[in-house]
């Protein structure tokens, strides 16, 4: 699988108030720079409200909001550290809560792409220091290595 990471899909301290704020400001980047349909922006909505993305582990946490294969254009992934820790449902025990602040968007093009993206994505919440050195990283670039490095 072919995945593009681009600088202009890493954004670092983002504040936000909520885990909706969060995934319309990612997925609006996806769709502005041409990777997703309009209608990916609402996907990505429904499913985190259906299939919650919050990731169980030490912090910090990790969220990995995804939609249908069909709404994008291009793969790759957006990554957004937060300011804060914000509250997303957790994947595997919908009704409770998980503060995160690592939030990878994955725009997976193929049908059986993010099954594959997922396995990568997991040694990231596996692996504290690097979720503590992607919260401390100093640019954009030093996080878009981070991510690149961790999903060779």
């Amino acid at each position: 699988m072919d995945v593009t990471l681009d600088e202009e899909l890493v954004f670092r301290n983002i504040k936000a108030n909520s885990d909706k704020e969060v995934l319309a400001y990612l997925a609006n980047q996806l769709y502005q720079k041409g990777f997703v349909k309009q209608a990916y922006i609402k996907a990505i909505q429904a499913r985190e409200m259906e299939y919650p993305t919050g990731l169980p582990s030490t912090q910090p946490g990790v969220a990995i909001p995804h939609a249908n294969y069909e709404l994008v254009h291009h793969t790759t992934l957006a990554i957004a550290t937060l300011d804060k820790p914000i509250n997303f449902h957790n994947m595997e025990e919908n009704a409770s809560l998980l503060p995160i602040q690592i939030v990878i968007m994955m725009a997976i093009g193929e049908p059986h792409g993010q099954v594959e993206m997922l396995q990568k994505i997991v040694r990231i919440i596996q692996d504290e220091p690097l979720r503590k050195q992607m919260i401390a990283a100093e640019s954009d670039v030093v996080l878009l290595n981070l991510l690149k490095k961790a999903i060779a």
